[in-house]
């Protein structure tokens, strides 16, 4: 599952960011809300709140909550810089 998870990332997803990194309304949108997501992502994380996901049994857990955070605020900083 993993390989086509990774070709459908490179395949739809690159083509996608290329043309959204262009137009800088979209990545003062896209600052905002990683801003938000990063903010939310810590909180469950400080908090020690497992989040379960929808429609399946599964659960994230507040580890994988801390490092989405960090992923996200990393990607407010790029965002915020360019838009």
């Amino acid at each position: 599952m993993l390989p086509y998870l990774v070709g459908a990332i490179i395949l739809i997803g690159l083509p996608t960011i290329f043309v959204a990194v262009r137009w800088r309304e979209y990545r003062k949108f896209l600052a905002g809300a990683f801003f938000v997501s990063s903010g939310m992502q810590y909180y469950f994380w400080l908090a020690k709140i497992p989040v379960p996901l929808i429609w399946t049994s599964a659960v994230q857990s507040p580890e994988l909550s801390g490092v989405r955070g960090t992923i996200h605020f990393f990607l407010f900083l790029v965002c915020l810089y360019f838009g």
